[in-house]
């Protein structure tokens, strides 16, 4: 084996170790919005489904809230600590939050405990995962080769999209053999037990990993107070990366974690049906995320970022009403995919972007804060806004105008950002230098 081939490999290898951790993040994520009705008649039962729904929903969006001091507490450390240490420790806070809620007995069983314990498991979930995504990818970034920064991050992305896949097929074959009734009595805990059994792997995995060259080379690491000094100085920058991400995050969660939940409720499909879709939703992301990373190292992430949002803009409500007229699950199906292509699209170009634009000794903390706020604002309460909008107007193609409403936002930050040079900190003084920004 020559040496070209060993460094592939060592890096093949470190993209799976990093992303091990990704995948369980997300895993966890999509199984709370796959069974959200069954969770909600288990912990927070009530005589309106519509009620038991939406409670639902809302603690799967109330994990987001966490995201931010996540970003900001665990963001800190891992500029400071380094990119492996961070990765370890939110992987082992995401494992007690998944553990916590698959094995939680319901309302029956302990009242009023219940729900206050799942929101707990929740936040505790949202509070590693705050930093998940930053820490991943600025990790990805500063391991890639030259001219192939796109590509390597995208598998940040990537990776979530395993775990759609993964849980898509578990609820698939348990769908096929278990009754609606054992799905909403028990079978909804089964996904979750198996991300409790493969934690131990996963914890290997993301033990052996390298700290990165560009951390190790740096002669001295900030701070938290210049840290956070470096995040107020960036405000403008840290609000245009949350108005990039707003597109992502809500275009991910409405075409995966929200369609078993539209089909089911809004389209009255079968739940096979709808958990088939969402399957070929995650191949379909896995598969694009990876080329238009590849493609915007090319041609640049400006141009994918332009061409994607106005994409969605244009057919966003006009796709959602198409299905809505008479749906099926073959309208599903395209309309899904056309997302996906759109999202995989944009997002394969905007997380690199993200990465380009922080400045080098606040970038996990400032590549979180900008994700985990749009994902705490926008895109965690997706599901829940999209339920109470189709509820409150009548409008089953409603979603489209808030997949509308993100697009225009990614498209304004896209426009506004700029190539510029960024405050960045240097010295014990806290006195501020330029740092050239991304493409």
């Amino acid at each position: 084996m020559t040496s070209v081939d060993r460094e592939r490999k060592k890096k093949i290898m470190s993209i799976i170790r990093v992303g091990s951790g990704n995948f369980l993040e997300m895993y966890d994520f999509m199984v709370f919005g796959y069974y959200a009705a069954a969770i909600g008649r288990t912990f927070f039962p009530k005589e309106s489904e519509f009620a038991s729904l939406m409670l639902a929903l809302a603690t799967f969006g109330v994990g987001f809230l966490m995201r931010p001091l996540g970003a900001i507490v665990l963001g800190a450390y891992i500029d400071r600590k380094g990119r492996r240490a961070g990765l370890v420790l939110t992987l082992a806070l995401m494992s007690i939050g998944t553990l916590s809620i698959a094995c939680l007995p319901g309302y029956r069983l302990i009242g009023i405990l219940a729900p206050l314990l799942v929101v707990i498991g929740r936040l505790l979930q949202g509070f590693s995962a705050g930093v998940e995504l930053g820490g991943v990818s600025i990790y990805l970034a500063e391991i890639a080769t030259p001219g192939n920064k796109g590509f390597y991050v995208s598998w940040q992305s990537a990776s979530q999209q395993c775990a759609v896949i993964f849980a898509a097929v578990l609820g698939v074959i348990l769908s096929s053999q278990l009754s609606s009734e054992q799905m909403a009595a028990w079978g909804w805990r089964v996904p979750l037990l198996v991300g409790c059994l493969i934690v131990p792997l996963l914890y290997w995995l993301r033990r052996s990993l390298a700290e990165t060259e560009e951390f190790q080379a740096r002669k001295r690491h900030p701070s938290v107070p210049e840290i956070l000094r470096c995040l107020t100085a960036n405000w403008r920058l840290v609000t245009l990366g949350m108005m990039l991400v707003t597109m992502t995050t809500v275009t991910f969660y409405m075409i995966t974690a929200y369609t078993p939940t539209f089909g089911h409720a809004v389209l009255h499909l079968a739940a096979l049906n709808n958990l088939s879709v969402t399957l070929c939703v995650g191949i379909s992301n896995l598969v694009w995320l990876p080329i238009m990373g590849s493609l915007s190292d090319r041609i640049g992430r400006r141009p994918l970022l332009v061409a994607c949002t106005v994409l969605s803009l244009l057919t966003a409500y006009p796709a959602l009403a198409w299905l809505v007229s008479n749906p099926s699950f073959f309208k599903l199906m395209t309309v899904e995919l056309w997302f996906s292509f759109i999202f995989g699209s944009y997002n394969g170009a905007m997380v690199v972007f993200l990465t380009e634009l922080m400045p080098p000794d606040v970038r996990a903390s400032g590549f979180s804060l900008a994700y985990s706020l749009a994902t705490a604002i926008f895109g965690g309460f997706t599901p829940a806004i999209c339920t109470y909008f189709i509820h409150a107007t009548g409008n089953r193609a409603m979603p489209g105008v808030w997949l509308s409403f993100a697009a225009a936002t990614g498209l304004v930050a896209t426009i506004f950002t700029r190539r510029e040079a960024l405050p960045t900190l240097t010295g014990r003084s806290g006195v501020y230098q330029t740092n050239l920004s991304a493409n």
